[in-house]
C-alpha cells in the first residue's frame, strides 16, 4: 500500500484530467474552483497534471486552478505560445503561473513572451539555462531513438538511489516510478526530455520584482547550488522561497507548507505554517 498513490488516485478519479487541442497539440488539464485568483501549475518532467493534487484539494473553492500535462509534442518555445492560447480558453485574463523543474523553466520563457498574461511568475526547483545540460545523463543519451527502457532505467536507477539515502520518501519515490514506468506515456516523456535539452535561450522578462518569485530546495539532487543561484541571480526574485528539505518535490514531500506559499502569493488566508516575511524565507 502507498498512501501517496492511492490519494493520488482518488483525487484523479473524482478529477479526470481532460484533453484540450491548441495549434495542433493535445494538452491535459485538471481544473478545480471556479472563484478566486487564477492559477496555472505546471509540473516537471515525471509529474502529470494531478502531481499537485494536494495543492488542488487544498485551493479549491479559494481559487481557479489549471494544472497541465505536456503534450506528446513540441517543445518550449511551442508550448509557451500554446499557454496564452490556454489561459484564454480558461477564461483566465491573466494568472499567477507556477512552473516546477521543465515546468519552471517554461514559465520564464512565458513571462518573457507574454508577460501581459502574468499575474506573478514563480519559478520552482528549476535552472536559468540548458545549455550545460546536454552532456548529463539522460541528456546525454538518444533521447529520439534509443531504447525507451535505458531511458527510463536511468530515471529509475537515480530515483531508487535517492530512496536508499532518504527512506522515509520512498513512497514518494514509487510514484514516481510509476509515472515513469508508463504513466506518463513513451511519447510524452521523449518529448519531455528533448524540451531541455534542445531548449531556446530565455528571453528577458520585465516583471515588475513585486511579481516575481523563486523556490528551491536546500537538498535536490538535480539542481544544485550553482543553478539554484543562476536562476536568483537572473529573476531577482522578491521572495525567494526555500526548502531546506523536500529534494526537488517539495509539492509532494511537503505539500502543507507549499500550500501556504501559495496562498501567500494568490493573497489568500494561510492555512497552515506562514513563511514570515523577508526577501529569504527558509523552512
Amino acid at each position: 500500500m502507498n498512501s501517496l498513490i492511492d490519494a493520488r488516485d482518488r483525487f484523479s478519479k473524482s478529477n479526470p484530467e481532460q484533453r484540450i487541442a491548441v495549434n495542433g497539440r493535445e494538452w491535459g488539464v485538471v481544473r478545480a474552483g471556479d472563484t478566486g485568483p487564477a492559477l496555472l501549475l505546471i509540473p516537471g518532467t515525471l509529474g502529470r497534471g494531478d502531481i499537485f493534487w494536494q495543492q488542488i484539494e487544498a485551493l479549491s473553492g479559494r481559487a481557479r486552478v489549471a494544472a497541465l500535462t505536456y503534450p506528446a509534442t513540441g517543445g518550449v518555445a511551442e508550448w509557451s505560445d500554446d499557454l496564452a492560447t490556454l489561459l484564454a480558453k480558461f477564461d483566465f485574463e491573466s494568472a499567477t503561473v507556477l512552473g516546477s523543474s521543465l515546468g519552471g523553466y517554461l514559465v520564464q520563457h512565458f513571462a518573457g513572451k507574454h508577460g501581459r498574461l502574468v499575474d506573478r511568475l514563480i519559478a520552482a526547483n528549476t535552472l536559468a539555462s540548458v545549455s550545460q545540460i546536454s552532456g548529463r545523463p539522460p541528456y546525454s543519451s538518444d533521447l529520439d531513438s534509443g531504447p525507451i527502457e535505458e531511458l527510463r532505467a536511468g530515471f529509475g536507477n537515480g530515483l531508487r538511489a535517492w530512496a536508499k539515502a532518504h527512506p522515509d520518501q520512498s513512497e514518494l519515490v514509487e510514484l514516481l516510478l510509476a509515472e515513469v514506468g508508463g504513466r506518463i506515456p513513451e511519447p510524452e516523456l521523449r518529448t519531455r526530455l528533448n524540451a531541455l535539452k534542445c531548449g531556446p535561450e530565455l528571453p528577458p522578462i520585465n516583471l515588475p520584482r513585486e511579481r516575481v518569485v523563486t523556490i528551491e530546495g536546500g537538498d535536490d539532487p538535480l539542481i544544485p547550488p550553482e543553478m539554484r543561484e543562476a536562476v536568483r541571480e537572473r529573476l531577482n526574485p522578491a521572495v525567494a522561497y526555500r526548502f531546506e528539505t523536500g529534494g526537488h518535490f517539495p509539492y509532494v514531500v511537503r505539500p502543507g507548507l507549499y500550500t501556504s506559499l501559495l496562498e501567500e502569493q494568490l493573497g489568500l488566508a494561510v492555512t497552515g505554517e506562514s513563511w514570515g516575511n523577508g526577501e529569504v524565507r527558509a523552512k
